[in-house]
């Protein structure tokens, strides 16, 4: 006996607690931004066995107990960025198989907003899990060593078109290395690099009209050329990795392509980590393949708030916000 429930004008048609999507949707993971702490302490009476099965290889990997982080974070490492991102990709990847074990249809995409692009090759059994959590570890030192505590920022600028922001990136050059990281939506654009270049640029888009120019509170300037250092290291890790083919079609960051060779997947990898995160451009290629529908897989809903800003005819949905879907 089937049902049906609407959850912010999307429907989901059930027949004995399998969701049937009657159209093409694709899967997205977040990246840095979307952790908390307690984020999946909701889910831990139903599905115990599904959070054992990701937290207990996790945390062997790791030689830390990356479900007491997550849930309670009594040492205060959630935010420190070797943490931050293996705890991302765990809890992603538990919602993912929860969503499996509730879904009927396939995605036709899966893509990720930086980190989330390992969340996504693990969903598609590209990378096993345990060789993507001891990934995004060394991920994490090696952006936070790159660059020293205080060298680096990063920052938000939002009412300017990207060419605008290019341009007070080139002018800010003369202070250090800046550049626009992550493409987030429609005149919303993240810069990064040495910090007095940001802070710089920070003014120079103030004077051009930005809504918004303030610096973001990290600790590393990610996808820009002061993290090539860190790539190249991660590309050494990368060579000793076993990747497979993607059993879905994976959107990269860097490139708004899909490729299925191991080496075009390791080199994708590399270059996200110093190239900016075409995040608009990834939601406009699913757009234009079809997909009328984007899950969020992950603990928040940064992503869904985005993609309502890039396409507001793409239908989006945080899976954690379905609430009765999971």
């Amino acid at each position: 006996m089937g049902y049906t429930i609407n959850a912010d004008n999307i429907c989901f048609s059930y027949n004995k607690s399998r969701v049937v999507i009657m159209e093409k949707y694709a899967v997205l993971f977040p990246g840095q931004g979307s952790q908390s702490v307690g984020m999946l302490n909701a889910f831990e009476a139903n599905y115990a066995d599904v959070l054992a099965k990701v937290f207990r290889p996790a945390s062997k990997v790791l030689k830390d107990d990356l479900w007491e982080i997550i849930s309670r974070d009594s040492r205060s490492l959630l935010d420190q960025t070797q943490y931050t991102q293996p705890a991302l990709l765990a809890a992603s990847y538990v919602m993912w198989l929860i969503w499996q074990r509730t879904a009927k249809t396939k995605p036709t995409f899966l893509a990720g907003h930086s980190l989330g692009e390992y969340t996504a090759l693990v969903c598609a059994e590209a990378i096993a899990f345990e060789d993507a959590i001891a990934l995004v570890a060394l991920r994490g030192r090696l952006m936070q060593q790159a660059v020293p505590p205080g060298v680096g920022a990063m920052a938000a600028i939002v009412g300017l078109s990207d060419e605008a922001v290019a341009n007070l990136c080139l002018r800010a050059e003369k202070e250090g290395v800046v550049s626009p990281a992550n493409y987030n939506a429609i005149g919303q654009v993240v810069i990064s690099g040495h910090k007095e270049a940001v802070l710089y640029a920070i003014e120079e888009a103030k004077t051009a009209g930005a809504k918004i120019a303030k610096l973001l509170a990290v600790s590393v300037p990610s996808h820009c050329a002061l993290m090539k250092p860190a790539a190249e290291a991660l590309g050494d890790a990368l060579e000793r990795t076993a990747i497979h083919t993607p059993r879905y079609p994976i959107i990269h960051n860097a490139t708004v392509d899909i490729v299925d060779h191991a080496d075009d997947i390791r080199l994708r990898l590399v270059e996200q980590l110093y190239q900016p995160v075409r995040w608009v451009e990834t939601v406009q290629r699913i757009a234009a393949e079809g997909v009328t529908l984007a899950l969020e897989c992950g603990p928040g809903n940064v992503l869904t708030g985005l993609n309502k800003r890039i396409d507001k005819d793409l239908k989006s949905l945080s899976l954690v916000g379905a609430g009765s879907s999971l």
